[in-house]
């Protein structure tokens, strides 16, 4: 639990710092607007479990290139985007939250794509276990080779 507290204040910092620049330095204009004079709980629910449907058929604003690909490729992190710029002077805890959700969200949605999810074995009549592992399979008399495979499900 602090260790997820160290990293909501860590983001909160860094969203802070950026903003505080965005706007000095760059005058970026930030929305005045509370979130949830505009949306309720079940908005919030399903942004956080649906992102791409509820993007997609609520009211939120869309259309440039960039939006389409944070759509596409990580919608959670698109969320957060437009969280942050729309209601970081209003709700800036509720932006750090939704930025902890991006960033875990997005992680365990890439980590679960890469793992290997099926295990494949291969048997063969005359192949000898070793300690190192098995040996390559031997022809038989007619210069034939029997392999069967089967997967597992992990």
């Amino acid at each position: 639990m602090a260790k997820l507290f160290f990293k909501g204040l860590v983001i909160f910092c860094i969203l802070l710092v950026t903003t505080f620049l965005m706007m000095d330095v760059f005058r970026a204009e930030f929305g005045e607007v509370d979130f949830f004079t505009r949306h309720g709980v079940f908005f919030l629910l399903f942004i956080t479990l649906f992102p791409r449907l509820t993007l997609l058929f609520s009211s939120v604003p869309f259309g440039a290139f960039l939006w389409w690909l944070g759509f596409i490729f990580c919608p959670r992190i698109l969320v957060a985007c437009l969280a942050t710029i729309t209601y970081f002077r209003t709700n800036p805890i509720l932006v750090v939250i939704s930025w902890l959700v991006a960033i875990s969200g997005e992680t365990a949605e890439k980590y679960g794509i890469g793992r290997q999810r099926f295990h494949f074995k291969i048997w063969h009549p005359n192949m000898r276990q070793h300690s190192s592992g098995y040996t390559p399979p031997k022809k038989d008399q007619h210069g034939n080779d029997a392999i069967e495979a089967e997967y597992k499900k992990l």
